[in-house]
């Protein structure tokens, strides 16, 4: 009992960056104290490495990465933010490319990854469900062949008929076939037994009955709602929420999955990863080599994002991208932005790593580089940036987190 007490004495007393320091020290010596996970190799899908990270090893980075799952007060199944696309070419001028990528939220993030090409992912979010989500996703990657199959297996409308769309199909062509389909329920049972023998057999991931409950309301969901659903904000209850509130907010509707599909660049160029066969097998590969790995945690927490850090640097990797989207909003009114901080500063990163960020414009506070008919505005910053702006004391509240040293997209 002394010993015990006098190392609470000790650690208590360290400063809050002399903590997280600890952490991410000790951390890494467990993690480096661990077999090698495969080294990467060969070329596959436009860039994906073949080499997989073993399923056991996937499912225990999720389960010891991972913390307690918390609440959010919306029910995020899809992105709201239509100007995701709006930096990809910056994305690209600055050499943005390889190394690991961090991301929150649903699907906006396979666009980033299929852009960004990273040989390692983590999407970290702090509802259990989300993590439920993405191993359903990544279910549909490892069943899935083509994009279209994809879809068909997400929505649960099978392809059938002369006109079903083939591998080398449009995002025009496939949104046109779904918008068509009906939902098929045996279709729909069929799936969700796949999914679910997918996730605990494949992926070594134990479900419980609230996991159960999670996969069923999501994939429910797309079921019902298809090409038309949205994300949802306000009226949120609960762990698992329901899906059928007005998609209403303020002054302008979230965009369908229909929309986030279809999206174009600011070239009119279609972007999203579904747009392209390339970008699809790229993502593809990547999920069935087990490197896009989602885990619950917050992002002031003190252990998903330190566990995070250790692995990367025992396993040479520095951060390449982190899309943060407005979480950071949330961490001021929390008041835990100083904790995030830190942890961003903790993370192995090059001159060059990059956040990427959405701001929720409203027309009392629109941002700067707001583009027309865009809800939110897509930033980019550079991580070395952040972390000197914020030593300095520059971050007062998050208008001058999201207006200081930003890079805004080209041509807004």
């Amino acid at each position: 009992m002394q010993g015990k007490s006098r190392a609470r004495t000790i650690f208590g007393g360290m400063k809050p960056y002399l903590r997280r320091t600890f952490w991410v020290l000790a951390l890494t010596a467990l993690i480096g104290a661990l077999p090698e996970p495969p080294a990467l190799q060969g070329e596959r899908g436009g860039g994906a490495r073949e080499t997989a990270i073993p399923a056991a090893e996937f499912s225990r980075i999720i389960g010891e990465f991972s913390e307690t799952g918390g609440y959010f007060r919306s029910d995020n199944l899809v992105s709201n933010e239509t100007a995701y696309l709006h930096v990809v070419d910056q994305l690209r001028e600055l050499g943005i490319s390889g190394g690991a990528y961090l991301g929150v939220g649903p699907e906006q993030n396979f666009t980033y990854i299929a852009k960004i090409r990273p040989r390692i992912a983590f999407i970290v979010d702090i509802r259990r469900q989300a993590v439920i989500q993405h191993l359903m996703y990544k279910a549909l990657f490892h069943l899935a062949e083509t994009r279209a199959e994809f879809l068909s297996l997400l929505f649960s409308r099978p392809l059938t008929g002369a006109a079903a769309p083939g591998p080398d199909a449009s995002a025009e062509e496939m949104v046109a076939y779904f918008a068509r389909a009906a939902p098929d329920n045996l279709a729909y049972r069929r799936n969700l037994a796949r999914i679910r023998t997918t996730v605990i057999r494949d992926f070594r991931i134990a479900i419980d009955a609230q996991d159960q409950a999670s996969l069923d309301y999501v994939y429910g969901a797309f079921r019902d709602e298809g090409l038309d659903l949205r994300y949802q904000s306000g009226g949120f209850s609960g762990r698992y929420g329901g899906y059928g509130h007005p998609a209403r907010f303020g002054w302008g509707y979230f965009p369908s999955l229909r929309d986030l599909i279809l999206m174009r660049d600011r070239h009119g160029k279609p972007g999203n990863f579904l747009a392209s066969r390339g970008d699809y097998e790229f993502l593809r590969s990547l999920h069935e080599s087990n490197r896009i790995i989602p885990i619950v945690g917050d992002f002031a927490g003190r252990k998903a994002l330190a566990a995070v850090t250790a692995y990367l640097k025992a396993h040479g990797l520095a951060v390449t991208a982190f899309y943060t989207s407005n979480v950071e909003q949330y961490l001021f009114r929390n008041g835990t932005f100083d904790a995030f901080a830190g942890n961003v500063a903790a993370l192995p990163a090059t001159p060059n790593s990059i956040l990427i960020r959405a701001y929720p414009n409203n027309p009392r506070m629109p941002h700067p580089a707001q583009a027309a008919n865009h809800r939110l505005t897509t930033l980019l910053q550079k991580m070395a940036v952040f972390v000197d702006d914020y030593r300095q004391g520059l971050y007062t509240d998050y208008w001058t987190l999201v207006t200081t040293h930003y890079i805004a997209p080209q041509g807004y």
